[in-house]
């Protein structure tokens, strides 16, 4: 195994834990490291990256995310409580409204660009068939 390679694994390896910590604890993400996950693996790891693709829970989320860019409606409020729930507890513990502002500000754009995603596989065969746009692609 190349040093590049071992780089790649290393850093699938920290980003497969981050997912997993995140699947327990509310505020961190797990679906942005297991995506982060899958593309270090897919540079490293033939093994890893297949049983990513086959767990039960990162499995479904990533192919619907690789082949047609689904991100799950559940998902998407989710995000949105958690960033609320994140800008609360800022206020209360730091009480900078410039830092709380720029930090909302950020993740309104994170939620506006999550939202652009169809949410189900129903939704984006609609938007394939009206020949609409799935997101930033067609």
């Amino acid at each position: 195994m190349n040093l590049r390679k071992i780089f790649w694994f290393t850093l699938g390896m920290f980003f497969v834990g981050v997912a997993f910590v995140g699947v327990y604890l509310p505020l961190l993400p797990w679906s942005t490291p297991s995506v982060i996950a899958a593309y270090c693996f897919a540079k490293s790891s033939k093994r890893m990256h297949d049983w990513l693709y086959s767990h039960p829970l990162f499995g479904p989320f990533l192919l619907g995310w690789q082949e047609k860019r689904i991100f799950p409606t559940r998902m998407k409020y989710l995000m949105v409580v958690t960033m609320c729930v994140s800008l609360i507890i800022m206020w209360f513990t730091t009480g900078n409204i410039t830092a709380i502002l720029w930090t909302g500000a950020f993740m309104t754009l994170v939620v506006l660009w999550g939202w652009r995603y169809p949410g189900s596989e129903k939704e984006y065969q609609l938007r394939k068939e009206e020949g609409r746009r799935i997101a930033w692609i067609k």
